[in-house]
């Protein structure tokens, strides 16, 4: 795992410009800790940055292939593809040799083989730049579901690139600047596909290649979601996504350095670990690690979004696996923490507004780096099962709305919008915006011809979840993770298990009368009884009302100093109301979630130098 960087332009001599492309490949450092490397040719400049996983000593980048004594390709690479010891065993009997056993040699000789269409043969999670020598041509490549990162930023004669905006704002050819649609992005709570919220910056979409060329940039979709008849029945198919499960973790478990799982006590991450204790048996078992906080079990009260803490759960998994457990345990000290939340609000490059969400990620895989290099997550299992609360609300499926947007307490969480001056938010009509990117949504889903009613609809549902807000969580983990220079690996985005689930139907999906019932029935003879009878419960928020106290004060001090960087977006009246209402608001509902979103945006805005066109 790894961060990567360059800049193609056809009008210039790209290797006078050493200084801007070390500046852009230094602001992956944090993703890559182990190497740094760049590589430059006249109109083509390579960086990276890496964190050594597989190969510890071959697999450094950028990496160059050659053809009759000529360089033929050149490739900077950030993922895993978990399947390159078949594709590396098929290329040598075509006739390659390796000089590594890194994955990294196998992406690049492949494309050396089967060209632009080597993409359909990979399977894992990867973004990376691939500079064609012969053609001066160069391909960005994102992996199916969009785990890893990929950005770039069109100029006059060529592209800038990088797996995080960071990298191409560090070039002066990019301007930091949001206009309208862009401040509309960072309130929707809806990830709208390329769209990467600065001005003339993009994001590679899911499962696209980019290509640019003397003659333009142009894009192609090589992996979308399909509409198949589903023709197993129920015993076959959950004896399916157990297959595909016990494969995919045993493929994800490869690494040359430590390795270990999150657990939360969740069906999904508990299934990983359990899953990866089996395949590990015999190797020294697996190590675990979950976040909790001070007295936060002892003292739980129950909310709209949880109802138990995770603690007691998290301790059934390990004694009935087996697992090497640390709990890391964080204080409201912690996460009001100006340098974690600096870090947090860095790995991001945007204020997304998740509070406490992010400091508390980012200090749990902060602690867990110390200990290991590569986790598996059990992240994106709730959009693929259809395991959200919503999934199962006829109100929220039926709402003509993204339907997380039609969850209260969701929707809170989602918008900084609150504090926003009455006309800036008629001015950028958030509602339309929302409304506009569910139509385009909708227009994409692929569908069954005759399929009505309640299927028809949760295939829409499925739909919206796989390609509009899985994004959402999946760039923080990585970006919470590649902070600290930590790899987290996502099983339940393998894109095979995720197209045969989305084509089961939403009867098979719910057969027991409970969310995500083909996962449980996949995997309940690994796990204790009590995990398999959980309902679901979110990623924990700390209920301690210091924590909101804390916030209260800084946002009161802001005020009162009057000259903040959001204050002529903002309406004050709107923030003493706020003020004045009591302490106490715990989750995602009540004020904490506004003041949090106010101050991340407001840090942002004097950190990143950002000019808003509105």
């Amino acid at each position: 795992m790894c961060g990567i960087s360059g800049w193609v332009d056809y009008g210039r001599d790209l290797r006078l410009e050493r200084e801007t492309v070390q500046a852009m490949t230094g602001t992956m450092a944090c993703r890559g800790p182990d190497a740094e490397g760049t590589w430059f040719a006249p109109h083509v400049a390579f960086g990276h940055r890496r964190l050594a996983v597989i190969d510890i000593e071959g697999g450094r980048q950028p990496m160059v292939a050659e053809r009759n004594g000529e360089i033929a390709a050149v490739l900077t690479y950030s993922g895993e593809v978990y399947n390159f010891r078949e594709l590396r065993a098929e290329l040598t009997g075509l006739g390659h040799r390796f000089r590594t056993q890194s994955d990294t040699e196998v992406v690049l000789e492949a494309y050396l083989e089967w060209g632009e269409g080597f993409v359909d043969r990979l399977g894992g999670m990867y973004a990376f730049a691939i500079w064609d020598t012969r053609r001066e041509e160069l391909l960005l490549i994102r992996d199916r579901m969009g785990i890893k990162p990929l950005y770039y930023y069109p100029t006059p004669q060529g592209v800038l690139f990088g797996s995080e905006p960071k990298a191409i704002l560090a070039n002066p050819l990019a301007d930091r600047v949001v206009d309208a649609d862009g401040l509309r992005e960072l309130l929707a709570f809806v990830k709208s596909p390329e769209t990467a919220v600065f001005k003339d910056m993009y994001e590679v979409r899911p499962g696209q290649i980019v290509r640019v060329g003397r003659d333009g940039l142009g894009k192609r979709r090589y992996w979308r979601l399909e509409a198949r008849e589903h023709t197993d029945d129920l015993p076959a198919t959950v004896r399916t996504i157990r297959e595909l499960l016990d494969d995919i973790i045993t493929r994800q478990l490869i690494s040359d350095v430590p390795l270990c799982t999150l657990l939360s006590g969740g069906l999904d991450s508990s299934a990983v670990t359990a899953l990866a204790a089996r395949a590990l048996k015999g190797q020294g078992g697996v190590r675990s690690f979950s976040v909790d906080f001070t007295g936060y079990a002892e003292n739980f009260q129950p909310d709209d979004m949880r109802d138990t803490p995770d603690t007691p759960y998290v301790q059934d998994v390990v004694r009935h696996v087996g697992s090497d457990h640390r709990d890391i345990v964080l204080n409201s000290a912690d996460l009001m923490d100006q340098g974690v939340r600096a870090a947090a609000l860095r790995a991001r490059d945007l204020p997304m507004g998740l509070g406490d969400l992010d400091t508390s990620l980012y200090l749990l895989f902060k602690a867990i780096r110390g200990q290991s290099t590569v986790a598996l997550s059990g992240e994106s299992a709730d959009e693929v099962f259809g395991g959200y609360r919503w999934f199962h609300d006829p109100a929220a499926v039926n709402a003509g709305t993204f339907p997380w947007l039609a969850i209260p307490g969701i929707a809170d969480q989602s918008t900084r919008g609150r504090f926003l001056d009455e006309h800036l938010l008629r001015k950028i009509d958030l509602p339309a915006y929302r409304a506009d990117g569910y139509q385009q949504a909708l227009a994409e889903v692929p569908r069954l011809p005759g399929e009505t009613g309640l299927e028809k609809r949760m295939r829409e549902v499925g739909y919206l979840h796989l390609t509009r807000f899985v994004q959402i969580l999946l760039d923080r983990k990585d970006r919470m993770s590649m902070a600290v220079g930590l790899e987290v690996r996502v099983p339940f985005c393998d894109h095979r298990l995720v197209q045969y689930v989305f084509n089961t139907p939403w009867a098979m999906k719910t057969f027991d009368g409970r969310e995500k019932s083909l996962l449980r029935a996949a995997v309940e003879d690994v796990l204790p009884r009590s995990v398999i009878e959980r309902r679901k419960v979110p990623y924990p928020s700390t209920q301690d009302p210091a924590y909101e106290h804390a916030l209260r004060v800084e946002l009161a001090d802001l005020v009162a100093g009057g000259d903040f960087a959001a204050a002529p977006l903002v309406d004050i009246g709107k923030i003493r109301n706020v003020l004045d209402q009591p302490v106490g608001a715990v989750s995602f509902q009540g004020a904490r979630s506004a003041i949090e979103g106010l101050l991340q945006f407001n840090a942002w805005l004097e950190s990143y130098d950002t000019r808003l066109a509105l």
